[in-house]
């Protein structure tokens, strides 16, 4: 990076908008450009208080019920039980006090409690007991009523997605191809189709495992849907290089819809990757190299079409050369709203994860501005030592570190899901406000995964991904977040 660059992005502070920062809490710079909330009047959330049962930690007045257990609770159907590794995972209302959950299952072929093969929901059936997404009904309470499998033989299903017509796009976080073989717990198989794909998943069960190519076969994280339907964010979580944020454009004149994705050709639309545009005109290679000094400035965005979607013999972020994308460590969590979409990296401290110069850092939380095509930090998360691996394991709660996964609230507010060292947490941010921990993992250091919010404002549905935990939380939310 030249000099002039560095300066520019190192220094400068007084003239940013600065980190408030109480025990290396960060606080949002910039409010929602959509919802402006601000922390005037704002009621903390109380201290968090240990749990008897060993299993989370919440704030006074809060509760919460065990929805699922894997290899406990059962499948319906006799489809066996609830598989592992609870990732991404949307909420939508079924009526009568009832909520219907769709959840990722994070799992590489060969696992214990893998997604089992079902009749009609089956993409790859050389991925035995992998990944997949199961169908989950509860109510207000968190009472279990049902669970079964919506598409099974993917891998790696992180996170994804909802759309705006009820239903759930599941991403493949791997590049596997088939032919490729693979070997478990002193099982072996092999890949009958390639891997790294988005697919469709229906909340009534109508499996559709067909692969929804146009949007680019590589390590798929998460995504959102415009409000217009006609674009799709989506981020990678890769390294070795670094990974990219992507936008699909759909063709002129589609607007997508039910069951519409599968059925689009494989070169439908355009496959973009994002460009951070600098002052000088050129594209900033990393977002590493922004710091806390550019929190709430706006950044130009451009978008670069990406030259072979499918990556039949380069991966997709290994086709631009890195003054031609802006790529960032962990691209993770991304979740629309009306005027934009939030896009979350991690952490980025380590040897190779870090180009030469830039800052090292746990977490960074941007905010895409739709019309204005702008980018902006909205939270930053300094580097701490206890971050690193091998560093004592912290369990405080007022050091976080880590964001992952994240969703917006009825009311605007962020919440986001610690994947770091030590304690893991889920965080309720504010745009303009500071940030607090409504929840602790007290069971392990396993991280938790797939917030998501009730449209009515009642439950915040999370998982606690090892030992495989869906939890409904309830409390006076609206208090703290209204």
């Amino acid at each position: 990076m030249p000099a002039s660059r560095r300066t520019f992005l190192a220094g400068g502070a007084a003239a940013g908008v600065g980190l408030a920062v109480a025990g290396a809490v960060p606080s949002l710079a910039q409010a929602h450009p959509g919802r402006p909330h601000g922390p005037a009047g704002r009621t903390p959330f109380p201290p968090l208080v240990d749990d008897p049962a060993g299993v989370l930690a919440l704030p006074a007045g809060f509760r919460y019920a065990v929805v699922t257990r894997t290899g406990t609770t059962k499948l319906d159907h006799g489809q066996g039980v609830t598989p592992s590794d609870h990732d991404g995972m949307a909420v939508f209302d079924a009526g009568r006090g009832r909520y219907v959950l769709i959840q990722n299952h994070e799992n590489d072929p060969g696992a214990e409690f893998g997604v089992p093969h079902v009749e009609g929901t089956v993409y790859d059936p050389g991925a035995l007991d992998a990944g997949g997404c199961t169908v989950i009904t509860t109510d207000r309470t968190g009472r279990n009523l049902g669970e079964f499998v919506a598409i099974s033989g993917t891998v790696s299903n992180c996170a994804g997605g909802p759309t705006p017509w009820g239903t759930w796009l599941t991403c493949e976080e791997t590049e596997d191809r088939a032919g490729a073989k693979w070997t478990e717990g002193g099982r072996t198989g092999t890949f009958q189709k390639d891997h790294g794909y988005v697919f469709e998943v229906m909340a009534d069960g109508s499996a559709d495992p067909r692969p929804i190519k146009c949007l680019g076969r590589y390590a798929h994280e998460a995504l959102a849907i415009d409000r217009d339907r006609t674009h799709i964010y989506l981020s990678e979580d890769a390294d070795q290089p670094n990974g990219l944020f992507y936008r699909w454009t759909a063709p002129r004149g589609v607007k997508v819809g039910p069951k519409m994705l599968p059925r689009l050709a494989a070169n439908a639309g355009v496959l973009a990757a994002m460009q951070i545009i600098m002052d000088d005109g050129s594209v900033l290679p990393d977002v590493a190299y922004l710091t806390s000094a550019q929190l709430g400035r706006p950044f130009p965005v451009k978008w670069i079409e990406v030259p072979e979607r499918d990556a039949r013999t380069t991966p997709v972020r290994e086709q631009f050369a890195n003054d031609e994308v802006t790529r960032g460590r962990k691209f993770e969590g991304v979740w629309g709203t009306d005027e934009g979409v939030y896009v979350v990296n991690s952490y980025a401290w380590e040897d190779g994860e870090l180009p030469a110069d830039a800052a090292p850092h746990d977490g960074m939380v941007w905010f895409y501005h739709y019309r204005e095509q702008t980018i902006q930090l909205v939270t930053y998360f300094p580097h701490q030592p206890t971050a690193e691996d091998g560093a004592p394991a912290k369990y405080t709660d007022l050091t976080f570190d880590g964001p992952d996964n994240v969703s917006v609230t009825p009311w605007g507010s962020l919440v986001l899901a610690e994947d770091g060292a030590g304690a893991s947490h889920v965080l309720s941010s504010f745009p303009g406000g500071p940030t607090y921990a409504i929840a602790r993992n007290q069971l392990n250091d396993s991280e938790f995964t797939g917030p998501a919010f009730t449209g009515d404002g009642r439950v915040l549905f999370v998982n606690i991904q090892d030992p495989g935990l869906t939890l409904a939380i309830t409390g006076p939310w609206e208090k703290y977040l209204g």
